[in-house]
């Protein structure tokens, strides 16, 4: 199991202390690592990066961050494993991002459209008040009692 934030001094002394109690979110449990490894060695990945990108991954990192987060989980005041293993995840997140971030062909919002909670047109209303949706959200909110739903098995042989 990744090491908690009961794990860390609540107090962190040392300035790479204080980024790892900063970034201890960013870690995942270290099955998730060894079994990322797995999947990336496995032979149906390697058929498929080889279909992709025409030769196998390097999967060595996955290795490389269970193995850290393996010597984090047994050390908390490991902060080397620590900072190796945020570094990781921050530049895989960055690279999961590049295309949203390289993106140029939408405009990104500043705020909200107006009148983006407008109420539905009436035909849309109508509509709603007789679906499934609409009579859940009366079961939630109490307006009505939960009914049993009938159901009919049907076999076609």
């Amino acid at each position: 199991m990744a090491p908690q934030l009961l794990d860390i001094p609540p107090e962190p002394k040392t300035p790479e202390e204080q980024e790892v109690f900063k970034n201890l979110w960013s870690i995942r449990p270290c099955y998730l690592y060894n079994e990322e490894f797995d999947d990336c060695t496995s032979i149906k990945a390697r058929f498929h990066q080889y279909f992709i990108h025409g030769s196998s991954v390097d999967c060595t990192q996955w290795k490389r961050d269970f193995d850290n987060c393996v010597r984090f989980e047994k050390n908390p005041h490991d902060t080397k494993s620590a900072l190796e293993l945020i570094e990781s995840e921050r530049s895989r997140r960055t690279e999961r991002m590049r295309a949203h971030y390289g993106n140029d062909v939408w405009k990104k919002r500043d705020r909200v459209p107006e009148g983006w909670a407008k109420p539905l047109p009436e035909h849309l209303q109508k509509e709603y008040e007789s679906s499934y949706l609409e009579l859940k959200a009366r079961e939630l909110r109490g307006e009505v009692e939960p009914g049993k739903e009938e159901r009919t098995m049907c076999v076609v042989m």
